[in-house]
């Protein structure tokens, strides 16, 4: 990860150590420049010691299927400390991405804050 877009990652996510609970919001812009920015801030999050991800996703027009198996991974991690990965204001061709593979039993969806569900 370069230093601009460490920063930029950084600015993407919020530690709330009462709840350890990380919101991390991803955009095209962080995606278009790989994956690996996106594991690095899922992986710091876990480092942490974040039991609950909350993945914002309302700032991503399309989710390929790598990212999600990245957000499925850090989910496994999540469970066995007691917690989940939520998944914010997904649209509807993320929507129907997870319930294709089935993953919408697995990862928990929540609307965007501020639209109703």
């Amino acid at each position: 990860m370069t230093g601009a877009t460490a920063v930029r990652a950084a600015a993407h996510s919020r530690l709330d150590a009462d709840l350890d609970e990380v919101t991390i919001r991803l955009d095209d812009a962080l995606l278009a420049e790989g994956l690996a920015d996106v594991r690095w801030l899922l992986h710091d999050a876990l480092l942490a010691g974040a039991r609950q991800l909350v993945i914002d996703l309302s700032g991503v027009q399309q989710l390929a299927s790598p990212a999600v198996a990245s957000f499925l991974s850090a989910h496994r991690t999540c469970r066995a400390r007691g917690g989940s990965v939520v998944l914010r204001g997904a649209n509807r061709r993320t929507l129907d991405l997870l319930h294709r593979t089935g993953l919408w039993r697995v990862l928990e969806l929540e609307p965007a804050r501020g639209r109703a569900a």
